[in-house]
């Protein structure tokens, strides 16, 4: 899936791009971000409901590169007590990398 951050790079050297890039990525369809590589309970991603927080950014003459924290929730089968499934708190950090000539973005787990 090509993922395209066009607000997050007109922000780029602003005040609001972490405020920007967070709100770009909580607006992505389901699915969108790599979020099932860091389930730790071996459930299914509930990215229905995510939270981004900006960490730091960076660039170079190509690329922006950004971190950022995503709080999600992950859904898994317990132990068929009947009240599942059951969720639980996810967290990752993602590593987003900007083409500042096309907005194209890559996201990577850190």
């Amino acid at each position: 899936m090509s993922i395209t951050l066009n607000q997050s790079l007109q922000s780029w050297n602003t005040q609001g791009f972490g405020k920007t890039i967070c709100n770009e990525l909580s607006l992505l369809p389901p699915g969108s971000l790599p979020l099932h590589e860091a389930t730790t309970l071996g459930g299914q991603v509930d990215d229905s409901d995510i939270s981004v927080i900006f960490l730091r950014a960076s660039d170079n003459t190509s690329y922006i590169n950004a971190e950022v924290d995503v709080f999600f929730t992950e859904v898994f089968a317990g132990c068929s007590c009947g009240d599942e499934p059951m969720p639980a708190h996810a967290h990752c950090e993602l590593i987003i990398n900007i083409d500042k000539r096309s907005a194209r973005a890559s996201i990577n787990l850190r």
